[in-house]
């Protein structure tokens, strides 16, 4: 059980932080009255939006990349790098809801630690393969 708790308690904290940035796109729709299905018509709603979505695409990357890292690797490891690149996606939704252009070291941020729990995981993986 101690294996999981690692990250699991990282893909709570990626799930509380997405659940955040849905709930900063419906208060923006309510406040700019951007009617669903509508995904402009404010530039603050747009860059909250899009926060949002980018969360979204990379959690799919993310996520599995963790566990697999975490089962194959360390899942230690796994909690750290997860908990960076929640760090970044913070930086990177700050970032994109206050000034667009700001949003890029955060991004790059996730983009490492992502990376690396991938590119970890798929040594470990193709290791067991070769025996």
């Amino acid at each position: 059980m101690e294996t999981i708790s690692y990250p699991g308690s990282v893909t709570l904290l990626a799930l509380l932080l997405y659940f955040l940035t849905m709930m900063n796109v419906g208060r923006n729709r309510g406040k700019h009255s951007i009617e669903a299905p509508a995904t402009t018509g404010n530039i603050d709603f747009e860059c909250a939006y899009r926060a949002q979505m980018n969360t979204l695409e990379h959690m799919v990357f993310f996520l599995p990349s963790m566990w697999l890292f975490a089962y194959t690797v360390s899942a230690e490891w796994a909690c750290w790098l997860g908990l960076i690149w929640v760090a970044g996606r913070i930086q990177f939704v700050i970032g994109y809801i206050t000034e667009p252009k700001k949003r890029a070291p955060g991004l790059i941020i996730g983009m490492i630690a992502q990376g690396t729990l991938f590119i970890g995981a798929a040594i470990a993986i193709g290791k067991l393969f070769l025996g």
